[in-house]
C-alpha cells in the first residue's frame, strides 16, 4: 500500500508538469473569459504576443522556468525563460587505488534519469506588459 500511496504521488507531479493551455483555461475560466476572442484564441493553441499581460503568459505557456531581471537605463525588465526538458544519458568510468589500507577499485556507471534544461523561449515584460518575445529556432 505504501509502494502504491509513492507511485500515485509521482504521477501527479508528473502530470502537473505536463499542464496544457486547456488544463490552464480551465483552471483559470473566469479571468480567460474576459479576454478577446483573439487573445483567447492565441491562448488556446499556447502562442502568446506582444501586449499580453503575465496573467495571459501563464495562461498560454504556464509558469517559467526561471524568472530575471533586465536592469537598463530605462528601467527594469522582468524576462520570464521557458525550457524544454529532456531525458539525459550519461555514462562514467573510474579507477582508484592506494589510501590507508592498499587495494584498488574499479568502477562503472551509467544514468538515463535526469533532465537537462533547454532554453526554448524568453519573455520580457516592462510596465506589466509583455514588451518582446524571443524563441529559440529549431
Amino acid at each position: 500500500m505504501r509502494y502504491l500511496n509513492l507511485t500515485g504521488l509521482l504521477l501527479l507531479a508528473v502530470l502537473s508538469g505536463c499542464s496544457s493551455p486547456q488544463s490552464r483555461i480551465d483552471s483559470n475560466r473566469a479571468a480567460f473569459d474576459k479576454f478577446p476572442a483573439e487573445v483567447q484564441e492565441k491562448i488556446r493553441a499556447g502562442r502568446i504576443d506582444v501586449g499580453y499581460t503575465p496573467e495571459m503568459v501563464r495562461l498560454a505557456l504556464g509558469e517559467p522556468a526561471r524568472k530575471v531581471t533586465r536592469k537598463t537605463e530605462t528601467g527594469d525588465a522582468e524576462i520570464w525563460i521557458y525550457t524544454d526538458n529532456k531525458p539525459q544519458f550519461s555514462f562514467g568510468f573510474g579507477v582508484a587505488s592506494g589510501g590507508y589500507r592498499s587495494g584498488s577499485a574499479v568502477g562503472v556507471s551509467t544514468s538515463t534519469g535526469g533532465y537537462e534544461a533547454d532554453e526554448k523561449a524568453r519573455v520580457e515584460f516592462r510596465n506589466g506588459r509583455v514588451e518582446s518575445v524571443e524563441f529559440r529556432k529549431n
